[in-house]
């Protein structure tokens, strides 16, 4: 009959367990989430078309690599895309989601 297998020392499954650090990496600091539901975690931001403070608001990053910010309204329809808070364009957006 074979051996029942060993359980590794508590060095081992710690080491296993513990998140590794970045050697001498950035940590880019992650934005708080949104959400919908909640009120209290909801960000101050309105429609630009309306005021209404039922949106979406996602960042992202277009084709060519543009970080932009689009805000979509509940309740008129108002989209736009900011980038450096500038808003873009519709024609702009596509024109920076072409591939080459």
């Amino acid at each position: 009959m074979p051996a029942a297998p060993q359980m590794p020392s508590a060095p081992v499954l710690e080491a296993l367990v513990r998140p590794r650090r970045a050697r001498g990496r950035n940590v880019i600091p992650v934005p708080p989430l949104g959400s919908l539901t909640q009120r209290e975690h909801r960000s101050g931001t309105a429609c630009r078309g309306c005021g209404s403070p039922h949106i979406t608001r996602l960042t992202m990053c277009l084709t060519d690599g543009t970080p932009v910010d689009f805000t979509s309204c509940h309740h008129c329809e108002y989209r736009s895309w900011e980038h450096a808070g500038l808003e873009l364009s519709v024609d702009a957006v596509i024109d920076r989601t072409r591939r080459d």
